[in-house]
C-alpha cells in the first residue's frame, strides 16, 4: 500500500480504524486527517500516531507509528534493487502506470469521504468553496488558509453558543 503515499493509505486507515476496530468515528478520523495534514510529516503516519496516542498514550503513539512505517520500509528496501533493475522494462512501466491510475482512485475516494464528512451545511460549503478558490486560483499558502479557518471556526462556534444562550433565555 505504499504506492501513492499517505493519501492512498487513508481508505485503509478508515476501514481499520472506524469500521473494523471502532477506535474512532468518521468525524474523529476526519479531524485526525485535518490535524495530520497540518503537522510536519506524512498524513497517514501522523494520523496513525494520533490514533495510537489517543488509544494508549505515548506507547500507543509509538507503536502505531511503527505499525504504519515499518511494513512499507521493509517492502521498499526489499524491492528497491529489483525495481531499479527492471525500471526500463516496458511491462514494468505499464504496470506502474496502472498502479498510478489506481492510486488516483484511492485518493479521490478519500476526498469524497472527507468532503461528505466535512461539508454538512451551507456555511461549511461556502468555506469549502472559498478555500478551493484561494488555494487553486490565488495560490494562497495552505498555512494561511488553515490558520484563517481555525479562527473562523472559533468565531462561528462562539456565535452559535451565544445564539443558543440567548434562545434559552427567552
Amino acid at each position: 500500500m505504499t504506492f501513492g503515499g499517505g493519501y492512498a493509505m487513508l481508505p485503509i486507515l478508515e476501514r481499520e480504524v472506524v469500521d473494523n476496530k471502532g477506535w474512532a468515528t468518521d468525524e474523529e478520523l476526519a479531524n485526525y486527517f485535518a490535524v495530520g495534514q497540518c503537522t510536519p510529516g506524512v498524513i497517514a503516519v501522523n494520523t496513525a500516531t494520533f490514533i495510537g496516542y489517543n488509544e494508549r498514550g505515548i506507547p500507543g503513539g509509538i507503536m502505531a507509528t511503527l505499525g504504519v512505517v515499518f511494513p512499507s520500509l521493509v517492502i521498499i528496501m526489499s524491492l528497491a534493487g529489483i525495481i531499479r533493475a527492471f525500471s526500463d522494462n516496458p511491462f514494468v512501466i505499464k504496470a506502474f502506470a496502472g498502479v498510478r491510475a489506481c492510486v488516483c482512485v484511492l485518493i479521490f475516494n478519500s476526498i469524497v469521504k472527507l468532503f461528505k464528512g466535512a461539508v454538512k451545511n451551507k456555511i461549511t460549503f461556502i468555506i469549502y468553496l472559498v478555500v478551493v478558490l484561494l488555494s487553486v486560483f490565488l495560490d494562497v499558502s495552505p498555512v494561511i488558509i488553515v490558520l484563517a479557518d481555525i479562527a473562523l471556526g472559533i468565531i462561528l462556534q462562539a456565535i452559535t453558543m451565544k445564539l443558543e444562550r440567548e434562545g434559552g433565555n427567552k
